[in-house]
């Protein structure tokens, strides 16, 4: 755990590569040092259409779905480390927000179904 959901406007993918993204937050994620990197699940999403503040404006939004039982201050840590790595990129005129959800950890559930 966490499940890493990395979004963007699409027209960021040509100044940035997604999996750039997707190391940037994973590197962010262990070094808060809550998880370890077989823990993180990372997937992006780029939008073909989007509006920010009425535009097209470009956007990076992460969130952090994590188990619930994290205290306020790990969140904001692991939230401010994939902000900062976010804000790295030499990118312009773009808008980074990171978010960290709880999931109810009495009724996640999950099942790895490997080959034989």
């Amino acid at each position: 755990m966490p499940h890493c959901i990395v979004e963007f406007s699409q027209n960021l993918a040509q100044e940035l590569p997604p999996m750039d993204l997707l190391e940037a937050v994973r590197d962010a994620t262990i070094g808060s040092n809550l998880f370890t990197q077989e823990d993180i699940k990372l997937r992006a999403m780029p939008y073909k259409s989007f509006l920010t503040a009425g535009q097209e404006d470009a956007f990076i939004h992460v969130t952090l779905r994590m188990l619930s039982g994290r205290t306020e201050a790990q969140k904001q840590h692991v939230s401010q480390l994939v902000l900062d790595a976010l804000i790295q990129f030499s990118l312009k005129d773009v808008s980074f927000t990171v978010e960290v959800c709880d999931m109810d950890r009495e009724t996640y559930s999950k099942k790895v179904v490997l080959s034989s």
